[in-house]
């Protein structure tokens, strides 16, 4: 047989234990180029550019 607790867990040691499960919105931080909101660290997804200059050439159509 598995080992099995001896005692209940207390209601506020289950509730700390849970405290981090709530789900957070992502950060977003905005363009210096476009202005839209993008994941920090990263290409901007609309306008192609990532540290002042543009790295990623975006088709437009």
């Amino acid at each position: 047989m598995p080992p099995v607790p001896k005692r209940k867990h207390s209601q506020g040691r289950r509730n700390r234990r849970r405290a981090q499960h709530a789900l957070q919105a992502p950060h977003l931080v905005t363009c210096t180029n476009c202005g839209e909101k993008h994941l920090p660290h990263r290409v901007c997804p609309s306008c192609g550019h990532y540290g002042g200059r543009e790295v990623v050439e975006i088709e437009r159509g």
